[in-house]
């Protein structure tokens, strides 16, 4: 059975995927942000921090992804 949540980036701390995921809902994908809770911050160990789309949404999600990655290389 496919999974009805995909995620399509992960990260290492929460502020940069609450920004992926306001990019995606503000384009009409609705996203939310999985895990990054950890007692252990100060030894560097946090937990990844997952951006995940319904599965219908995952190809456009990706699509827009690397559609700013690319402006953001210029």
């Amino acid at each position: 059975m496919e999974d009805e949540f995909k995620t399509v980036a992960r990260f290492r701390d929460s502020m940069s995927a609450h920004i992926l995921a306001g990019m995606l809902m503000e384009n009409g994908i609705p996203a939310a942000v999985i895990g990054g809770n950890s007692v252990y911050t100060s030894l560097d160990f946090v937990d990844e921090v997952l951006v995940k789309v319904n599965a219908a949404d995952e190809k456009a999600a990706l699509d827009l992804i690397a559609a700013n990655n690319a402006g953001q290389q210029d």
